[in-house]
């Protein structure tokens, strides 16, 4: 092999190599910027949902100041015929016989050892006095209606109660209005589900001062 020959050969493999380090070295880079990027959008798609987390807790937080702040204003309030009995003269025995109460629906005196249950419950048959009442005891609201309810306004009163603690809803044949909300010595007959009496009840007696056993749970009893 001549040296010419030898010596272009030679060039050749030293331009091959010379590729080779600078297409590893591209390779390399851009790998390099790759990562790079990944990681800072990475960064940031933490820290956006950091910050996003942040700014729903503080809009919850507001909300939640909001509703209470609601809350007393509608507590505050007077409730147009309302009616009240002495809670000194509502007796509270367990006892394991049927009451007569003096007013349907009743709104306390002597009850069933077991509460019904009244986590935003919402029953769809009659429910037993004795042991709604002792839910009242309890701090809950019982909300009840007859056959002359409109459709709309039970569903209406059904999603309210659903979505609040210490509160039941049933039908009661008995009473006198079309719809009632009764706590414990307290009770109002609405004309509807928009009545803002409605709004104020909830607000005033749902674990309202009127509660003769706070803290007592609204789980744990029985159901209808």
């Amino acid at each position: 092999m001549s040296f010419d020959r030898r010596t272009r050969i030679e060039q050749m493999r030293n331009a091959d190599r010379a590729r080779d380090r600078r297409n590893r070295v591209v390779t390399i880079g851009v790998s390099a910027v790759v990562v790079a990027g990944l990681l800072g959008f990475g960064s940031y798609m933490l820290l956006e949902k950091s910050e996003a987390k942040e700014k729903k807790e503080e809009s919850q937080a507001q909300d939640a100041k909001q509703t209470e702040e609601e809350k007393k204003d509608l507590a505050a309030e007077p409730i147009a015929d309302e009616k009240s009995w002495d809670a000194k003269k509502l007796t509270r025995n367990h006892v394991t016989t049927d009451v007569k109460y003096p007013m349907e629906p009743p709104v306390g005196g002597d009850h069933a050892p077991a509460w019904l249950n009244c986590d935003g419950v919402v029953y769809e048959k009659a429910v037993p006095n004795v042991n709604a009442v002792h839910a009242l005891e309890h701090g809950a609201v019982w909300v009840t209606h007859n056959g002359k309810a409109s459709g709309d306004d039970v569903s209406k009163l059904a999603s309210r109660v659903g979505s609040t603690p210490f509160s039941l809803m049933s039908p009661y044949e008995g009473q006198a209005g079309a719809i009632m909300l009764s706590a414990w010595g307290k009770q109002v007959t609405v004309d509807s589900a928009d009545d803002p009496r409605v709004a104020r009840f909830f607000a005033k007696y749902v674990q309202g001062a009127q509660t003769p056993e706070p803290g007592a749970p609204c789980t744990g009893g029985v159901d209808g």
